[in-house]
């Protein structure tokens, strides 16, 4: 059989991977263009053995970037989640981790010019309309992957990568609280249901009957677990103006419980139906915002400061993710901002059979 290959950047973002594309080398058709994403990754698969997927969520995710056309961005950032088990590819949501990536990917494909010591790329958030200014190091040959700082889940070290978000409450559910309301309850449990950058739905981990310091795998291993979250988040979806989500990623779901080793709070994230190694960025940061806003489930769990501008630590099963955030004279959110990494890991071109187009 004939194979069509198709250009392509294997990157890594924070603590998830991406195939990455330029949006040229990809079918305009969306139908084709989802058939593509699907044969490239080898999905539906549990094992993804046909494709470079990586048989997790975390591994089976698509960036796909071009010149913007609006005159405060650079680069356009559509971001694919693709499904590892069924044929589904999921653009209902940002990704902060790959976004990490966007920047460094921007200038190894030429779409930005190279600043040293630093530059900036103001990525246009396609998913959600929403912008991102990265800066990223770079010297005179390129970016600068090599450096000291560390994340959690990611081993050694690389160079930083600054992320500055510029109004993303609501941005996938055109509010902060999309139903209105601090708390909800749903099958007797209370929630919070927010987005400041990801659709997410908070739960105390008591409320179910666990501590909330379990393992991935002994949460993955709970099914009566996951049967009442996904009750739960099927409940919500339309409250959360997410109409229907039993095809979709969002909103996630996270357990929380007081932290443990110096955190804000600890967290266990379902992404929606295994849960997380880690958390995603813009979990992490509707979390953090979670711990601020009074009367939330957080309440009585999360230690944070009362400041104008604060480090917020998201406790996770790996480790914890820190977000900076900033509040207005008002007391309200006002922004945020984090630090994390990426690497290039291969370039080249990745095969897939001409059928599949």
């Amino acid at each position: 059989m004939s194979q069509r290959r198709i250009p392509c950047l294997w990157m890594r973002g924070g603590t998830s991977k991406a195939a990455c594309f330029l949006a040229s080398d990809l079918p305009a058709d969306a139908k084709q263009r989802d058939a593509v994403l699907l044969a490239v990754m080898g999905s539906p698969d549990v094992r993804q053995i046909d494709g470079i997927g990586g048989a997790d969520p975390l591994t089976s995710k698509v960036a796909i970037i071009q010149r913007s056309m609006r005159p405060d961005a650079d680069v356009d950032y559509l971001f694919a989640q693709v499904n590892v088990e069924r044929a589904v590819v999921d653009y209902g949501q940002n990704c902060g981790n790959i976004l990490a990536a966007v920047g460094p990917l921007a200038i190894e494909r030429g779409l930005v010019p190279l600043t040293a010591p630093v530059t900036q790329v103001r990525v246009h958030m396609v998913n959600t309309g929403q912008i991102a200014v990265a800066e990223v190091r770079c010297s005179a040959e390129g970016v600068e992957y090599g450096g000291e700082a560390r994340i959690d889940g990611v081993p050694g070290t690389a160079s930083p990568i600054i992320l500055n978000f510029l109004d993303i409450a609501g941005s996938t559910c055109g509010a902060l609280l999309p139903t209105g309301n601090v708390i909800d309850r749903f099958d007797g449990v209370d929630v919070t249901c927010i987005d400041n950058g990801m659709p997410v739905i908070l739960l105390r981990a008591s409320d179910l009957g666990i501590s909330g310091y379990e393992t991935r795998e002994q949460l993955d291993a709970n099914n009566e677990l996951k049967q009442r979250l996904e009750s739960i988040r099927l409940q919500a979806g339309p409250r959360m103006n997410l109409g229907d989500v039993a095809q979709r990623s969002v909103p996630k779901m996270t357990l929380i419980a007081e932290p443990r080793d110096g955190g804000a709070i600890t967290s266990r994230t379902f992404i929606p139906h295994r849960c997380h190694a880690s958390i995603g960025v813009f979990g992490a940061v509707s979390v953090a915002s979670a711990c601020l806003l009074q009367g939330s489930v957080a309440q009585g769990l999360a230690k944070v400061a009362d400041a104008r501008e604060l480090m917020v630590s998201v406790e996770h099963p790996t480790g914890e993710f820190s977000v900076a955030l900033q509040r207005g004279d008002d007391g309200e959110l006002a922004g945020c901002g984090l630090l994390r990494t990426a690497r290039l890991l291969f370039a080249g071109d990745v095969f897939i059979p001409a059928a599949k187009e």
